[in-house]
């Protein structure tokens, strides 16, 4: 009957009716109200008949903000404190906090249940232990929050036999307008019952990540060092004390757990133990001043992990199901997973000095379909790190398998428990909720092992990144766990490796079944295809330094954190640092140029052209060609590609390279001067400048030819002259040697023969000599020079010049 009175179509219970008739008696007669305190029980007669409040969750807000010991035992004392708050209009008398213990829950289904019915006063719950353990308030006040602490022993709560039993911290009291006692406010929560130790124990593994969000730019200093440059400083306060990371660290060294660690953030914090900077308004940086802080959380963390297991993600953790299904389809994607899970181990070692675990992938929230498997064992990794809600059971078993499935390929999923996994979510700064999860988390791990007798290996994967809050409240919870009789731990190797359940599922299931809420936050298309950009421009710079590690290595640490699973929900984020890769990769290459060129005039038919490349990076460049075309080679031709000069340059340094032209016509010809790298890539913006041809005009064809002529007709003059003064010459010798002749004839006739002695022929040829000489006749040369010997006024023309 009174379920029946919950459903449409259905008669009034008996006692719906009974209150609805009392309740027109209240309204005609207040004077009545005081016989209904004569059952005391009106909630719980509600409760019972299947009627809710009007507030499910009551005027008085109950919170427990610590219960310990989290799991009792016998002989134990459970105390219970917190806080009530008033919120409601009117102040609450005759109050009391009292503990309400129900029934064991027999399913995981049924904590579930309690867990949404939190504070639900409907919801059915157990008789009240009273007596004196309860806390009492005369009065409150609306608004005040008031202090309560109840100390019961465990063997006063009636718990039975090993189980988990609902706990209800409620607030009675009375009001003004409804003068009885009733329940306004409840807080239920859990208690994990098992006195003495289980006959078979589950295996169970943590995994305690280090993950942080994206810090590093792609940018270094110039200096030998390459001071790096840092987005901002947030990850300083992720690591001093108090912070995210300093408590995850602090509280996961004296947990047994399996650190799953981001090699992207040892290398950042790595990276402040030195010199840094931190990237401030516009392009201007500050210097970095935390290195003490990154000095002592290293250091902490290498003790942390001497002697545990840790596994390492891929570089920057990439976004795997983004990957897959965005990604496979641009060209270079997955060699940079390649790239990422190759950096890991060497990161971790050489900062950590252990080695580390890269066997494993861990797809976002655990969720898998075939083409995320198949990515993410496509570097190297044989293990997924799956969840329960993706690969879901749908056998007919009756338990929660263990974590490790053979799902085909040589591959194995590791199946965290989707309940424990997810408990820690939410906002658990405050003590209330902190309890609650820890309470929940540890009556879930409970239920599960008392489902069977056979013993499994369990996987906890909570989220990547949790709050400091979260953080606490997974370590008393684990603290807990590890300290109760049905948990023993392990790391995750070993639950990677543990037999699998037989009728446990191993299929994966389909692309189309991946969360859509999920799918919205991947990276697109579009940010692999900028990427895959980003990596050919790269891969074209790099063949021309002298010294590619300063440019590589950051750049290439850049990449793997563009695809970083933390961009997830921050698209405009991860669109910016892209772009701020880009744009850094596009500032360095700029620095080796061709230097801009004005008009060149060329006046002749052959010439030089003098190209410069400027180098403005710390490192030289080599093979490098410069090619130099001419768009219109019948009126300027350049020298072949043949003859393309190599080029390399220093550091800080240019060079002019000289190229040979030949022009055929006059006129106006566009030059381009374009750098290319030795394969024939092009490299960098090309330069474009006009060069104007000015071949030789009738006029000066005149002019040279009149100078031409002119010089042949004096050479011609000359020539004739010579020859002329050659001819007289040979007459005149003739002449003379017939005068000798008659001469000698005549002085031998006058001298009777040729007896004659010999000075009279000496003085004979003297005066025969000097009669000779005054009797030459006068030849042209012999005039007054043209020019005065000694002048120095110029000779003219084809004249000549004694001297």
């Amino acid at each position: 009957m009174a379920e029946a009175a919950d459903f449409p179509g259905m008669s009034p219970s008996p006692a719906r009716r009974w209150l609805r008739r009392t309740g027109a008696l209240l309204a005609g007669a207040p004077l009545l109200a005081g016989l209904l305190q004569l059952p005391a029980l009106p909630a719980h007669a509600d409760t019972a008949a299947g009627v809710k409040e009007a507030s499910d969750k009551g005027s008085v807000s109950v919170a427990v903000d610590s219960l310990t010991p989290a799991v009792p035992t016998e002989g134990d004392t459970v105390t219970i404190s917190g806080t009530v708050t008033n919120k409601g209009k009117q102040a609450v008398t005759k109050a009391h906090v009292g503990l309400q213990v129900g029934s064991a829950l027999t399913t995981r289904s049924a904590i579930d249940d309690a867990a949404d019915d939190a504070e639900d006063l409907s919801a059915g719950y157990g008789s009240e232990v009273g007596g004196k353990y309860i806390a009492e308030f005369a009065k409150l006040t609306p608004g005040v929050a008031e202090h309560f602490s109840i100390s019961v022993p465990a063997d006063e709560l009636d718990l039975g036999a090993d189980g988990v039993y609902p706990l209800g911290v409620s607030l009675s009291g009375e009001t003004t307008a409804q003068p009885w006692e009733r329940m306004l406010g409840i807080q239920r929560t859990f208690l994990p019952w098992q006195p003495d130790e289980a006959d078979t124990a589950t295996r169970t593994t943590v995994l305690w990540p280090l993950i942080s969000t994206v810090h590093m730019t792609a940018e270094t200093g110039s200096n030998a060092s390459q001071t790096p440059v840092f987005l901002n400083d947030d990850l300083a306060e992720e690591i001093a004390p108090g912070g995210r990371l300093d408590q995850l660290l602090s509280l996961g060294k004296d947990l047994d757990v399996t650190w799953v660690i981001d090699p992207d953030l040892l290398a950042s914090v790595d990276a402040m133990t030195g010199s840094y900077r931190v990237r401030a308004d516009g392009d201007t940086t500050t210097a970095g001043a935390h290195q003490a802080v990154a000095k002592k959380w290293l250091a902490e963390l290498q003790d942390a992990v001497a002697d545990k297991e840790v596994v390492a993600l891929p570089f920057a953790d990439p976004d795997l199901a983004s990957l897959a299904h965005d990604g496979t389809g641009v060209a270079g994607s997955l060699s940079q997973l390649k790239a990422a899970t190759d950096v890991a181990t060497t990161t971790v070692e050489t900062i950590l000095h252990v080695t580390p675990s890269t066997d494993f992938a861990w797809p976002v929230e655990g969720a898998v379909d075939p083409s995320i498997v198949k990515v993410a064992t496509s570097a190297g990794a044989d293990k997924v790190i799956a969840r329960s809600d993706s690969l879901a059971e749908t056998g007919s078993l009756t338990y929660t398998p263990s974590a490790a499935r053979p799902i085909g390929g040589g591959t194995t999923a590791v199946v965290a428990d989707a309940r424990l996994s997810k408990t820690f979510r939410g906002d658990l700064t405050n003590a209330s909720a902190s309890t609650l999860a820890v309470q929940e988390f540890l009556a879930q791990s409970l239920a599960l092992n008392l489902q069977t007798h056979k013993q499994r290996s369990i996987v906890v994967a909570p989220q990547r990144t949790p709050t400091a809050g979260q953080a606490q409240a997974m370590a008393a919870a684990v603290t807990a766990l590890q300290d109760s009789g049905w948990s023993q731990s392990q790391d995750l190797t070993a639950a990677a490796r543990a037999k699998p359940d037989d009728s446990a599922t191993t299929k994966v299931p389909s692309r189309s079944s991946y969360p859509s809420s999920l799918r919205k936050q991947e990276l697109p298309k579009s940010a692999f295809e900028q990427i895959a950009a980003t990596q050919d421009k790269l891969d074209n710079f790099k063949v021309i330094l002298t010294d590619k590690s300063r440019v590589v290595t950051p750049f290439g640490r850049a990449t793997n954190r563009e695809m970083s699973t933390s961009w997830r929900g921050r698209s405009t984020g991860a669109s910016t640092f892209r772009q701020g890769v880009q744009s850094y990769l596009d500032n360095l290459t700029d620095q080796v140029k061709l230097i801009d060129k004005s008009e060149t005039n060329f006046s002749g038919r052959s010439a030089t052209i003098p190209v410069t490349v400027q180098n403005n990076l710390v490192q030289g460049v080599h093979h490098l060609v410069l090619r130099l075309t001419s768009t219109n080679d019948t009126r300027l031709e350049i020298g072949g590609h043949d003859s393309d000069p190599r080029i390399e340059v220093s550091g800080g340094h240019s060079t002019t390279v000289k190229f040979t032209a030949s022009a055929n016509v006059n006129g106006q010809t566009t030059v381009i001067a374009q750098l290319y790298t030795e394969d024939g890539q092009v490299y960098g913006a090309p330069v474009t400048f006009d060069v104007k041809v000015t071949e030789i005009t009738a006029t000066v064809m005149l002019v040279i030819g009149g100078g031409v002529l002119l010089l042949v007709l004096a050479g011609f003059r000359m020539y004739t002259q010579r020859k002329r003064a050659a001819a007289r010459e040979a007459q005149e010798a003739e002449a003379g040697t017939e005068a000798e002749d008659a001469e000698e004839s005549a002085a031998a006739e006058a001298d009777g023969g040729p007896g004659k002695p010999a000075d009279a022929e000496d003085r004979t040829g003297e005066e025969s000599a000097a009669r000779s000489g005054a009797d030459d006749p006068e030849q042209p040369s012999d005039g007054t020079a043209d020019t005065a010997a000694e002048s120095t006024a110029p000779s003219g023309t084809g004249e000549r010049v004694d001297r």
